[in-house]
């Protein structure tokens, strides 16, 4: 059957588009959590954050068709959904599938934009810019010739430009067709979850990593100067300091850092490439090469990165780590939960004195090496400096007060704090009787948090939210969770509640744990 747009409907080529989409996230990003959205005047959360790439085409084929457009109540649904499953600090990827028309009259795309600054108490707000780090891309199903297309483009992009956090427009480089759709969800894909891997040394040891999410370049205008700054492919350990030491330095991002084989490497790489490089390969045949074997004994070939995991987790240390020009990050063991850990990177702000107690980076070095530093220079008349005696200079050098920003204290600058801090509790809340002692914790954090902020009406609603996730408690939750509910909540309206020094406890019950 010839392969014309005529015989298809453009939700076909959506799907098979969205389809090779899911296919390149499983290869090349598996770590990947993916949701489904569908929209029309009104919104529905198709599929809830997965990994299960199948549930999600199963899902895709069993979308309905409705004939009218909102993008402003697909973006508003876009933040709900991120919202109720994560907090508002984890980066998104949003990419909108459309047919390249805008809609008419009340509710589309062009209304929506004349009017978003014009908005007062009354109306709804504008769902952009997003309230979490999100880069918005717009997939157009439409032929490149459309005028209603044409028109729209410059309507996709003040949205990007009102997002503010970057993004990009794709359409099909010719007529609409299978193979034009699937080439331009690859070529999309390819721009956003094209993983990063990276060559990881300490003096003579090396390592390939894969770092997941893929590191983003940094770009700040400053008040004299425009810094730019690329994550080189090579991150470069200088050295170890102890947890204590480094404390809670501020980053940009996190990275997980996964050891990787060649031949891991350059199939992700070929599946990076398309379908060209696939028929290149298979030139070879069936031939079985030294990288295939090399393959197959990765788990039981020694890796740095495991070993430098292991160390940093029993030492409860961090390594320093060049990853670019003037730019540092540490790598260290974080863990989850108390049976898995991981290898994190967590990324520094470009420059050499972001951290205030580290001082200059490039001044860290062994103390070993301060006790053989020379004295300072004399000038004619002056006394001679006496060389310091007794042990080795200690550094850096930690003060004795505690700073506040080591302290793990509450802050509420914006409302998505406290949003982001309510969204746990719930989160634990739903996760009952497991998640109980983590339930409690931070309940109790934020109830003394808004003693100490004065914000007592915060309890109020903290035990309304509470009888509200009792009430939708399914069936087939666990008999204790009902009841620790509504524990909580008549211990936040109780007058013991107002005493910070309290602290609520979980409600004792019989239940063994397999009850239902």
């Amino acid at each position: 059957m010839p392969d014309t747009p005529e015989l298809y409907q453009r939700r076909h080529l959506a799907v098979h588009g969205i389809n090779a989409l899911l296919d390149f996230i499983s290869v090349n990003a598996k770590l990947e959590f993916t949701s489904l959205v569908s929209f029309s005047y009104l919104w529905e959360r198709t599929v809830a954050f997965t990994r299960d790439y199948e549930a999600l085409k199963t899902a895709l084929t069993k979308v309905e068709l409705y004939n009218k457009t909102c993008m402003e109540t697909a973006l508003a649904g876009v933040t709900t959904v991120v919202q109720e499953e994560w907090n508002y600090g984890v980066p998104c990827q949003v990419i909108l599938v459309t047919d390249g028309n805008c809609g008419i009259g009340q509710g589309s795309l062009r209304q929506s934009l004349d009017t978003h600054s014009q908005r007062d108490g009354a109306d709804p707000k504008f769902p952009l810019p997003f309230p979490f780090p999100a880069k918005l891309h717009i997939v157009c199903v439409a032929n490149p010739g459309d005028p209603d297309l044409k028109a729209t483009l410059p309507l996709y992009q003040k949205l990007i430009d009102i997002n503010n956090q970057g993004g990009s427009i794709h359409s099909p480089d010719g007529a609409l067709s299978f193979q034009s759709v699937h080439d331009m969800f690859v070529s999309c894909a390819e721009s956003i979850y094209t993983p990063f891997f990276a060559k990881l040394t300490c003096g003579n040891f090396t390592c390939p990593v894969q770092l997941h999410p893929r590191p983003e370049p940094y770009d700040k205008e400053l008040e004299f100067q425009y810094v730019h700054r690329e994550m080189w492919e090579t991150l470069t350990i200088l050295g170890f300091l102890d947890l204590g030491e480094v404390a809670s330095p501020p980053t940009l991002s996190r990275h997980l850092v996964l050891p990787t084989s060649t031949k891991e490497r350059n199939t992700k790489q070929d599946s990076a490439n398309g379908e060209d490089s696939n028929k290149e390969n298979g030139k070879h045949g069936g031939a079985k090469t030294e990288d295939d074997d090399d393959g197959t004994e990765d788990g039981k070939t020694p890796s740095f990165a495991v070993l430098l995991h292991g160390s940093l987790k029993v030492e409860s240390m961090v390594a320093i780590t060049r990853i670019g020009e003037d730019w540092y990050g540490m790598l260290y063991s974080w863990a989850d939960s108390k049976k898995k850990s991981n290898l994190m990177l967590s990324v520094f702000e470009p420059g050499l004195d972001n951290i205030p107690w580290l001082g200059n980076l490039e001044n860290l070095c062994p103390p070993s090496l301060l006790s053989h530093l020379a004295a300072p220079p004399t000038f004619p008349g002056q006394t001679p400096q006496q060389t310091p005696t007794g042990p080795p200079f200690q550094f850096p050098v930690r003060p004795v007060e505690k700073r506040s920003y080591a302290q793990s204290c509450v802050v509420w600058i914006k409302d998505s704090g406290l949003q982001t801090d309510m969204q746990k509790v719930i989160r634990h809340a739903r996760k009952l009787p497991d998640k109980q002692q983590q339930f409690y914790k931070e309940m109790n954090r934020i109830r003394r948090a808004a003693l100490s902020f004065g914000f007592h009406e915060l309890l109020e609603a903290m035990a309304s939210l509470l009888e509200r996730e009792c009430t939708q408690l399914p069936g087939t939750a666990h008999p204790s969770a009902s009841l620790q509910l509504t524990h909580a909540a008549n211990g936040l309206r109780s007058p013991a509640a107002l005493d910070i020094v309290h602290t609520i406890m979980p409600l004792q019950t019989n239940f063994a744990p397999g009850d239902r």
